[in-house]
């Protein structure tokens, strides 16, 4: 591979006031990655749908629109960073939206993780307006965003991906292009196959470990010095331990990415059977209240298999 195939490698950030970025979604991830954006040095313009969301930003420096078209029009790259799909299909099909309003640079980049069909879809009518469309979607959650350390995988033309790769760096530190349009997102839903899978491994481990009378921390550790050793059992594994569900990636989202992979899966005719079983799982979890919590809360499902969630609820109330 020559340095020519690999301009990821060479191009520096650039710090360019005159340059304006469009950013659209500000949640846990997209306003820490728009803040990024405007340290870097680029004029930065964002929309909400919530329209607090934008305060920080503009305090900060950033300027806000009330709707896409006023958002994106002066734009030399639109980014958007949503929920889901149908979120990413009104900000390119609404009224208001990127094709009926071309943004001056005729750029978008999608870092959401959506349907990677619907993704090309919206590739294909965009490139009718003249205006080149790139997946992005993440990894490396609220923690990464915070600290510009987000995986970026990347599909769509290499002309596209050289103009965003700039801007991409100023968010994410590991920053690939994957293939055409639609490879970031399955590369993405193939990410979260993963993570889910091993989540779901981490609690069958420390569920068994607690019923054999195991110090789980102990046994954490330990793991954590062999092959058993995972991002998860690190850094989730002392909030299943503590019972502490607070959000980070929410069980919510998580559900969304993996009905994805197994949308994909169907279309593919590929068998996925232990992302079958998690997935029946994150539903449980969210049936019981824990969609607004963050992955970890999936120990809960296997609280509640146990009987150990009504442990948890008197220890509780002893502290």
């Amino acid at each position: 591979m020559t340095p020519a195939d690999r301009p990821w490698e060479e191009t520096k950030v650039t710090q360019n006031a005159t340059q304006t970025v469009a950013f659209i979604g500000l949640g846990n991830m997209g306003r820490e990655m728009a803040h990024h954006l405007l340290r870097a040095g680029y004029s930065v313009n964002v929309f909400d749908l919530v329209a607090s969301a934008c305060d920080a930003l503009v305090q900060d420096g950033a300027t806000s629109s009330l709707n896409v078209a006023d958002t994106v029009r002066g734009a030399d790259i639109v980014i958007s960073m949503l929920p889901n799909t149908p979120d990413v299909q009104s900000v390119v099909y609404s009224r208001d939206g990127i094709l009926a309003n071309p943004p001056r640079g005729k750029l978008y980049v999608d870092m959401s993780t959506i349907s990677p069909e619907a993704t090309r879809a919206m590739a294909l009518d965009l490139s009718s307006a003249g205006i080149a469309m790139l997946d992005a979607p993440v990894s490396g959650g609220p923690i990464g965003a915070r600290n510009a350390a987000l995986s970026i995988m990347v599909g769509g033309q290499k002309y596209a991906f050289e103009r965003a790769l700039p801007f991409l760096k100023a968010m994410g530190q590991t920053i690939s292009h994957v293939g055409e349009i639609g490879a970031g997102q399955t590369v993405k839903l193939c990410n979260q196959l993963i993570c889910a899978v091993n989540i779901q491994a981490v609690c069958e481990a420390l569920a068994l470990g607690r019923a054999s009378g195991v110090e789980l921390e102990q046994m954490r550790e330990v793991l954590l010095g062999g092959s058993a050793a995972s991002w998860m059992l690190d850094k989730l594994g002392p909030a299943m331990i503590a019972g502490d569900s607070s959000a980070g990636f929410r069980i919510d989202l998580m559900l969304k990415d993996l009905r994805l992979v197994l949308e994909m899966a169907g279309q593919k005719d590929v068998p996925l059977p232990a992302t079958a079983l998690v997935t029946a799982q994150y539903v449980e979890a969210r049936a019981h209240g824990e969609g607004s919590n963050g992955n970890q809360a999936l120990f809960r499902v296997y609280d509640r298999m146990t009987g150990q969630d009504a442990v948890r609820v008197m220890d509780a109330g002893i502290r």
